[in-house]
């Protein structure tokens, strides 16, 4: 998610004091390496999301809903399982990373689908993948704490490294630093390709999800105990901590920061999304989503409807903010009202949310295997696009909002133009 909103963008009414808006001027990347000299760095291990391994059919025997059209322009199939993720090289979004169940992770061509190079090595379902801000360097992680990076010209491995049971992984917005959350509660940051190291230990519980802020000063991050910290990177010191009542009752799905990184959002398994002034640590609101349907009784055997936040983000353009639930809701908040403004909903749950970078279009991804475009303004769906014949299971869009490039259960990778004539 590439969540932002522009400065000043934001009147909040209401009893909480938080727009503060602090500029920090990103620091360039030889001065985040040069604070970093001063870091004792230490050693020690991670790992990655449990990915489900989902049932799917090739080919044309679809789910209910799942028709056999395909919308898509170019289709990658060079992996043997579900593909878990994808990422766009941000310098020129020629090219795309793919990481699947059948432990491989691929670089390629968005234009023809043609191979560049296998990141090859892994031993574990690759379910993290990324270009650096520059995209010199693109990095796989694989569910066992497998960590390696390449050099994307010379399609050569520069450096590797082995933690825990991976969670997530994301580069640093302006240098070649690499964070990553693991089962055992730690962040580790690296500078690549050096290696120096540093760990941010949090609660014995895992590190489920986190962010870098804009600033490229502090970071995010979400456990699996509902607490949530922000941490400042240089000085490797927790800034603020939300837990108990400000914090989550559920382990935390994902976190956002608006664009400027005076806002962040948490979404968690209980639900609720909580909208977090980062200067402050406070909770500015609370987003409940009521449940559509009573919980009928639960018949013996039978399992209790779940719902959770499976993804969120912050418009760059409106004062609004998206979150996108398993029971197929897509819910879009006002956040100068701090009150529900549309609900979309789908027929099956969504798994990622993205907004467009410059209006406010959201996109969203689910588990019938469909990449729908709304309009947050009037909650109406601009358009839908089919080709898999399973669930999507990740996706990226590129900076012009040409193209989406998802990944799914059906073992393939897929391009589809969405360039829209009213642009």
């Amino acid at each position: 998610m590439e969540p932002g909103e522009s400065p000043g963008a934001l009147g909040l009414h209401g009893d909480e004091e938080i727009i503060e808006v602090v500029e920090l001027g990103p620091p360039g990347p030889d001065d985040l390496a040069e604070e970093m000299e001063d870091v004792d760095f230490e050693d020690e291990g991670a790992e990655e999301p449990d990915a489900e391994a989902w049932e799917s059919e090739d080919d044309e025997g679809v789910e209910d809903g799942m028709e056999a059209q395909d919308d898509s322009e170019v289709t990658f199939s060079l992996h043997s399982a579900s593909v878990f993720c994808v990422s766009l090289d941000p310098k020129t979004n020629t090219l795309a990373v793919t990481g699947g169940e059948d432990d491989k992770a691929f670089v390629w061509r968005v234009s023809d689908g043609e191979l560049l190079f296998e990141c090859s090595g892994h031993k574990d379902s690759v379910t993290c993948a990324g270009f650096s801000h520059d995209s010199v360097f693109v990095a796989t992680g694989d569910m066992s704490g497998l960590i390696k990076v390449w050099r994307v010209d010379a399609k050569e491995e520069v450096w590797s490294f082995e933690v825990g049971d991976l969670e997530w992984m994301e580069w640093h917005p302006q240098a070649h630093v690499l964070l990553a959350g693991t089962a055992d509660g730690n962040t580790w940051m690296w500078k690549i390709p050096s290696g120096d190291c540093k760990t941010f230990q949090g609660p014995a519980c895992p590190a489920t999800c986190g962010r870098i802020l804009p600033d490229g000063k502090r970071a995010v991050v979400g456990y699996e105990d509902g607490t949530m910290r922000i941490w400042d990177l240089k000085q490797g010191t927790s800034l603020h901590v939300l837990k108990g009542q400000d914090g989550h009752q559920d382990p935390l799905t994902c976190v956002a920061s608006n664009q400027d990184g005076s806002l962040i959002m948490t979404g968690s398994v209980d639900c609720h999304a909580k909208l977090v002034n980062s200067t402050t640590g406070k909770v500015v609101c609370v987003f409940k989503m009521e449940s559509v349907t009573p919980k009928a009784p639960i018949g013996e055997g039978e399992e209790a409807e779940s719902n959770s936040v499976e993804s969120l983000g912050f418009c760059n353009v409106m004062p609004l903010a998206a979150v996108g639930y398993l029971d197929g809701t897509l819910a879009i908040y006002d956040l100068s009202t701090q009150s529900l403004r549309h609900k979309c909903q789908h027929e099956s749950g969504i798994v990622q949310l993205l907004w467009e970078e410059s209006s406010a279009v959201v996109y969203t991804c689910s588990l019938d295997g469909a990449v729908r475009l709304w309009d947050a303004r009037s909650g109406k769906m601009i358009s839908e696009y089919r080709g898999h014949s399973a669930e999507i299971l990740d996706f990226a869009v590129n900076k012009d909002a040409s193209i989406v490039v998802t990944t799914s259960g059906d073992h393939q990778a897929k391009v589809f133009c969405v360039q829209r004539p009213d642009r």
